[in-house]
């Protein structure tokens, strides 16, 4: 993937707001109502080529396709595999909002959270069901990319270890199980992005959001051996991948809550640097995790990583200040060098297409002053 020696570059997490006509469509489709495929298909390419386009116009650097086709980051691959018709029993509401029923209740009502993680459930063997969902995101992505000339492209898939937050295991014998049949699955996926010339980005909140949703009562060193095995699956199934062609994506959910059980970042960072992908993207900006710059002491950026600190909260409508951004963009290049690191947001502006945190265009406000932040700060630093 890019990197420069001479600027700060932009980017961001992946999703970005839909319009209208998309949202109600891709609900019809989710609840399994009628709809015209033709439409869909037209309206899903025309939003990736506006969205791509737009982003460039921001003068973003790293663009994505905003994840127009997807429901969700980490459940459209129900529909595009078979074993996936059982109906999740295990309540995996954050433990953070358990702790505070009243604001978790108006979270919900208002659209800033799922109720739980419950939903659809591998009931079955896992087989590809249907391949052309993925061949149109590739083709509508590079035709957008050709057409608006980035400085570079990615596209998210999730991990095996978030699928296997999201969609409970109610087939496979156990979880090892469950996680090396959805690898085998997704080394398809990863491997077909990255032919069609894009940068892979893995998403990943199991590293960190699973501690307080999946693994609730393991110990900090429990839960860093399930870490340190989700990582030993998602390498495996990333094999036939160059590292420069990867970035991972580290989060603690996307919500606007406590985040008072999140797992410190010290915790799990020297797992997530066995992690294959040369790009570590995490949260930074918001109140829970901003601190955590300090950590590189700690734990010292390897020599072939590179680092995409979230500058920009993705849960609040707070436009931050072109300054501040400078600010956090300095601190991390102080500790790993300038040359390491990529300006980004904490998560994406639309995780669940019909229920974003921020205001579609204060998502874009936000993703202007991070542009503008990044060029205060390349002047600092160079």
């Amino acid at each position: 993937m890019k990197s420069s020696t001479e600027r700060i570059l932009t980017t961001h997490v992946g999703s970005l707001p839909r319009s209208d006509d998309l949202i109600r469509m891709l609900h019809l489709k989710e609840k399994g109502e009628a709809y015209d495929q033709a439409q869909f298909d037209r309206c899903v390419a025309q939003s990736v080529d506006k969205i791509v386009a737009r982003q460039v116009a921001a003068k973003i650097d790293l663009v994505s396709d905003g994840e127009m086709s997807k429901i969700s980051y980490a459940t459209y691959l129900k529909d595009r595999l078979n074993g996936f018709n059982g109906t999740a029993t295990e309540n995996r509401a954050a433990a953070d909002l358990v702790d505070f029923l009243g604001y978790a209740r108006r979270l919900v009502e208002q659209g800033g959270t799922e109720r739980s993680l419950q939903g659809p459930a591998c009931d079955g063997p896992l087989s590809v069901r249907d391949a052309a969902p993925l061949q149109k995101d590739l083709t509508n992505f590079t035709a957008a990319i050709r057409a608006h000339q980035p400085t570079e492209g990615f596209l998210t898939a999730s991990s095996p270890g978030v699928v296997s937050v999201f969609l409970q295991n109610q087939y496979y014998p156990d979880d090892d199980a469950y996680l090396e049949a959805l690898a085998g699955i997704l080394k398809e996926e990863y491997e077909a992005i990255v032919a069609a010339g894009v940068t892979l980005q893995l998403d990943c909140p199991d590293l960190a959001m699973g501690r307080h949703v999946v693994h609730r009562k393991k110990s900090v060193a429990e839960f860093r051996r399930v870490v340190a095995h989700h990582v030993e699956v998602l390498n495996a199934a990333t094999a036939n991948i160059s590292p420069e062609s990867m970035r991972i994506h580290l989060c603690w959910g996307n919500y606007q809550g406590p985040h008072h059980h999140d797992i410190d970042l010290s915790d799990i960072l020297d797992l997530v640097y066995r992690a294959r992908p040369h790009a570590i993207s995490m949260e930074a900006a918001n109140p829970r995790h901003e601190h955590e710059w300090a950590v590189f002491d700690k734990h010292p950026l390897p020599d072939e990583k590179i680092v995409i600190p979230g500058v920009i909260d993705s849960t609040s409508n707070f436009i931050e200040h072109p300054e501040l951004v400078a600010q956090r963009i300095c601190r991390y290049a102080n500790k790993v060098g300038r040359e390491r690191v990529i300006a980004g947001t904490d998560c994406g502006f639309a995780t669940f297409a019909e229920r974003p945190a921020v205001d579609p265009e204060i998502a874009w406000a936000k993703l202007a002053s991070l542009v503008e932040g990044a060029a205060v700060a390349s002047r600092q630093l160079w």
